[in-house]
């Protein structure tokens, strides 16, 4: 196989494994441990932004105050986007000021909807420079193409769950979840596809796209998913919560260090 072929093979099959997986856990968890699973959510979001996206993206860059610029103008970005869906909903449909439910179901659940929405758009950046990086690692060799995707597919499977859990909190079917991460992950071939005939082009937006995908996941994870959490209060729920979210950051910190000290990144 050329590399062109193993860089569109591995881009391809690398998402479907890290997305079948999470799909795969979440299938055997109750909807009550899916609620819960929205503080694991949180950290895994946190933890992707925070120990793996940005500093990538300094790197990238090699420019901290660029970087920290991008940062804010996407979070602002996301903030301004939001708002937009909120005054598509508002307009689009009809306000029945005698119903008792303006504050119920319907309302939280295309609240929540939001969410779902832009992690996907920040997971759909964050794949694309996955796919950059497996093609420019098998131009170089093919070795080292195999040993880049690996290491992605494993930093990938616990921020694919904690997407998954996103978008199933969102109110969407286990169907369309899983739909939504596959479209998404298509975003991973599409970064290999282009740097094969664009590298040069598309190299200098890499710290771009790694900036927004850092800001989506930070703004859901602050804007749309912690004030829920604050809705349970009793001391229980919320030693749950931090333990939930320390477990998320701790597995996207935990598999970058077990990828980093196998040798594979």
């Amino acid at each position: 196989m050329t590399p062109f072929a193993l860089s569109m093979l591995t881009s391809l099959v690398g998402g479907l494994i890290s997305v079948g997986v999470a799909a795969a856990f979440t299938a055997a968890l109750s909807p009550l441990m899916l609620s819960r699973l929205v503080s694991y959510a949180v950290g895994a979001l946190l933890g992707a932004a925070f120990l793996e996206i940005l500093p990538h993206a300094l790197e990238s860059s090699g420019d901290a105050g660029l970087t920290s610029a991008l940062v804010l103008a996407g979070v602002l970005l996301f903030f301004v986007l939001e708002k937009l869906v909120l005054w598509r909903h508002s307009h689009a449909l009809p306000v029945d000021h005698g119903s008792t439910h303006a504050h119920g179901p319907c309302h939280d659940a295309d609240g929540h909807g939001r969410s779902g929405m832009l992690v996907m758009i920040g997971d759909s950046f964050h794949n694309f420079v996955d796919g950059l990086l497996i093609a420019t690692a098998f131009m170089e060799s093919v070795p080292l193409g195999l040993i880049t995707a690996a290491a992605i597919v494993a930093h990938e499977i616990p921020q694919e769950l904690g997407d998954f859990v996103v978008l199933l909190h969102a109110g969407y079917s286990r169907g369309k979840a899983l739909a939504f991460n596959l479209f998404s992950s298509l975003a991973m071939a599409a970064g290999a596809l282009l740097a094969h005939f664009a590298l040069p082009a598309v190299d200098g937006a890499v710290p771009v796209l790694l900036a927004l995908a850092c800001s989506s996941m930070i703004y859901v994870a602050v804007a749309d998913l912690i004030p829920g959490l604050h809705r349970r209060t009793q001391l229980r729920a919320t030693v749950e919560q931090i333990l939930l979210i320390g477990a998320g950051i701790l597995s996207i910190g935990g598999v970058h260090h077990l990828v980093e000290h196998s040798g594979l990144i």
